[in-house]
């Protein structure tokens, strides 16, 4: 009986030593990577609405006259955008100084544009091309005149939030034969313009 506890006793001393080298540590946890961040794509600007704004800028007539000076006004229209393109008309009207180099107070008084935009957009940035129709109004003579021409440019609108952009044109016009007086007048505008998006 001594034998055998003391055998007993021996083992249960010698088993935490027997199994101290024998079973391993368990194997770390497997590291998991973190999935890679989703991009984060802006939703492109939609340039679909109508708009009111307020232009300024400087005019150069060429043709049988020539003369410049300043013009400014207001405009309104809408935009329609077809995803990589947009399309729309506009309503304009500005006051201008453009004097005649003919002296006796002659000048173009006054523009009032219907035109028709189109080109792509970029985001933020949409280019376009002008072309339309122009009527102008003109102190002639001691009288004053009104006649119908056309106009065609290119202007560019950069969006600074969902409701006011800024951006520019340059448009030529034309009136030939200017109120039957035989005068073919042609002022080129470039202005700086500002608009509300609605």
């Amino acid at each position: 009986m001594k034998y055998l506890t003391g055998t007993i006793l021996s083992a249960a001393l010698a088993a935490p030593a027997a199994f101290a080298g024998g079973i391993g540590e368990a194997p770390p946890d497997p590291v998991i990577a973190a999935p890679a961040p989703v991009p984060v794509i802006a939703p492109s600007r939609n340039w679909t609405g109508g708009y009111v704004g307020a232009e300024l800028g400087y005019g150069d007539l060429s043709g049988d006259v020539d003369g410049d000076g300043a013009v400014g006004g207001l405009f309104g229209g809408y935009t329609h955008d077809f995803g990589n393109w947009a399309l729309g008309g506009e309503l304009a009207y500005d006051k201008a100084g453009f004097d005649f180099d003919t002296g006796g107070g002659d000048k173009v008084k006054d523009l009032l544009r219907l035109k028709l935009r189109a080109g792509p957009t970029f985001g933020d940035t949409f280019v376009y091309g002008v072309a339309g129709a122009a009527r102008a109004r003109a102190d002639i003579g001691g009288s004053s005149e009104s006649d119908n021409g056309w106009l065609a440019g290119v202007g560019a609108e950069y969006a600074l939030n969902e409701s006011w952009t800024v951006g520019g044109e340059v448009l030529y016009h034309r009136f030939n034969d200017f109120a039957d007086t035989g005068l073919k007048v042609a002022p080129t505008t470039i202005q700086a313009r500002a608009s509300f998006r609605f």
